[in-house]
């Protein structure tokens, strides 16, 4: 073979590899999760339910010498949060979050990234069990991975559930500009009762500034896009069901708050999550779960027919571009206002004097352009007018006879008649209510 640089480099990096496979995999950190059932023997291909990233993708690999091989390339992405709103973002294989990578409990799995980024980076795999060396904390477990370089990550997946990876390397500015993903570990044994449809979201927060096009990463609390899988409303995907299936979404968090996501109609159940599915005797009934910073939970309900919203119960966080120094006018009489005031600016109108109800109607109809590249506070349309939500929310919506794996937007539900709250007066002293006398 002629010796040249390359075939050196080549050769070196294939003996690297060599001897990440023969890594003993008893070193990994900590014991074998205690969930783990079933005999050593590899699953059967397609043994699992694959997930469902809404407005994602799952990462292919190949099989090298009995290793399941993925490629992560962290680069800068071109980003839409929705209608009028892109950014310059970062994230791995053209896209933030990254794939969602899957593989199953028991896989010997290798991941090559190659860092596009002009500064160096890393990645940790948040919650897996592996040895120190792998887990990704740069400068502490690793060199960091230059610009230009490709590092291997390989270890023995020992444990299942709904896990994260990141970087560790300028964690605050490379986080803030969407690098993340979800990485998926299904059991050796499958689940019972088994699911049927399984969805992956994460949940992140950005500051993109109006008429900026790119993320701030220096801001801590005052946030103003509020994201399901990098998209905020309308933007996001539903999640579709058949009636009756049993439905899993698997929620991550690697924003800078705590969420209350809270799903409307079916009675849902916390199942899991980094820890893997737990025993049916400790899940527990919920309508809104607090999914921490750097955790995850796993929800699960049997599907009710209907349209069911799916949200962040934080209000804020159900909004585009929140204005936050802007003075409350709810309750001031603003008449005249607007003429004067059109004098200096043209087009100026004075709102928020009953509600900020109109602001999604006076956007819509042309009457208050927003700021260059900004989403508008309110936003999206149902079968019954303006839904007014933004941010984290979308819809779960379930059908009576839906195709197994069949994926496509259904529409709007068509309620059964006699079963939707109808109007019954316009007058508003109609009825007889009782009221709380005042003291004397």
């Amino acid at each position: 073979m002629k010796l040249s640089r390359r075939n050196i480099m080549l050769s070196a990096s294939a003996a690297t590899l060599a001897k990440l496979a023969a890594t003993d995999t008893a070193s990994a950190a900590g014991p074998v999760a205690t969930t783990t059932t079933g005999t050593s023997a590899a699953p059967r291909a397609g043994s699992y339910r694959p997930v469902r990233t809404p407005n994602g993708w799952t990462l292919p690999y190949t099989m090298r010498g009995g290793v399941k091989e993925f490629h992560l390339v962290a680069e800068e992405v071109e980003h839409e949060f929705g209608p009028g709103s892109k950014a310059k973002c970062w994230g791995y294989n053209g896209s933030t979050p990254g794939p969602t990578i899957e593989a199953v409990e028991g896989d010997r799995v290798r991941i090559m990234v190659t860092n596009r980024l002009r500064e160096h980076t890393t990645v940790h795999w948040h919650g897996l069990l592996l040895p120190s060396g792998m887990d990704g904390v740069g400068g502490l477990n690793q060199p960091h991975i230059k610009p230009g370089e490709t590092y291997a990550y390989e270890f023995t997946l020992r444990q299942h559930g709904t896990h994260m990876y990141h970087p560790h390397a300028d964690e605050m500015t490379q986080m803030a500009f969407g690098m993340m993903g979800l990485f998926i570990i299904h059991p050796r044994v499958p689940d019972t009762p088994r699911v049927d449809r399984d969805y992956a979201i994460l949940l992140h927060n950005w500051a993109l500034h109006p008429g900026t096009y790119r993320p701030d990463p220096s801001i801590m609390t005052d946030f103003d896009v509020w994201t399901f899988n990098s998209k905020a409303f309308p933007a996001i995907e539903s999640l579709v069901a058949a009636t009756g299936e049993r439905v899993r979404v698997r929620v991550g968090n690697l924003s800078m708050w705590n969420h209350p996501i809270h799903i409307h109609g079916p009675r849902f159940w916390i199942t899991g999550g980094d820890g893997g599915r737990l025993p049916p005797s400790k899940w527990r009934s919920e309508v809104t779960e607090i999914v921490g910073v750097g955790q995850t939970r796993d929800f699960e309900f049997d599907a009710v027919a209907g349209d069911w919203a799916m949200h962040c119960h934080m209000s804020h966080h159900t909004m585009n571009a929140m204005g936050h120094d802007i003075p409350n006018t709810v309750g001031v009489d603003q008449s005249g206002v607007a003429s004067k005031m059109n004098r200096i600016l043209p087009n100026y109108m004075a709102m928020g004097q009953d509600g900020m109800a109109e602001h999604q109607s006076h956007f819509e109809m042309g009457h208050m352009p927003g700021p260059a590249n900004t989403m508008p506070m309110m936003t999206g349309t149902g079968p019954h007018g303006n839904l007014e939500m933004g941010g984290m929310f979308t819809v779960i919506k379930v059908r009576d006879g839906l195709r197994p794996g069949d994926y496509s937007d259904p529409g709007w539900y068509p309620a059964p008649a006699g079963t939707v709250a109808q109007k019954v007066s316009s007058d508003p002293d109609f009825g007889t209510p009782v009221r709380r006398k005042p003291p004397a």
